[in-house]
């Protein structure tokens, strides 16, 4: 029975050249180019005024206690993909953000820590928690 070769993908060796080039011209270190800064998920940041109108309202019901129209606004968000600084359990919680013409809660979400009507730091996400932005009031 004849041996068979490994299976290889091709990979362009400029392609792989300009990936290195690009991490390096920026002086931005490997963790930090993946996505953590300090040991923790680097989220980056949106300005309040910069999110949606919707995410507006929701921050300033957030702010009062409410009232909110989805039942899960308010409960507690488990931080299973670790996108979030690591905090005890009960920490986080979760309020959806409505998208017009949606026909459920939608992808968008404000994810706050701390207390509720005085949270320490709240986080926006568009894609259903596959990226955080910190809100910086």
């Amino acid at each position: 029975m004849a041996a068979h070769a490994p299976i290889t993908f091709p990979v362009s060796k400029f392609a792989l050249t300009g990936l290195l080039l690009v991490a390096l011209s920026t002086g931005v270190q490997a963790r930090e180019w993946f996505g953590f800064r300090n040991g923790q998920p680097d989220t980056g940041t949106i300005a309040l005024t910069e999110l949606p109108v919707q995410g507006q309202k929701t921050y300033a019901a957030i702010l009062k206690g409410g009232p909110f129209k989805f039942e899960k606004d308010g409960t507690v968000f488990g931080n299973r993909e670790r996108q979030l600084p690591r905090e005890r359990r009960g920490h986080y919680r979760e309020y959806t953000v409505e998208t017009p013409g949606s026909r459920d809660r939608g992808a968008k979400r404000i994810v706050c820590g701390g207390e509720q009507t005085t949270p320490s730091a709240c986080w926006y996400t568009a894609d259903h928690y596959a990226s955080f932005r910190r809100i910086t009031p």
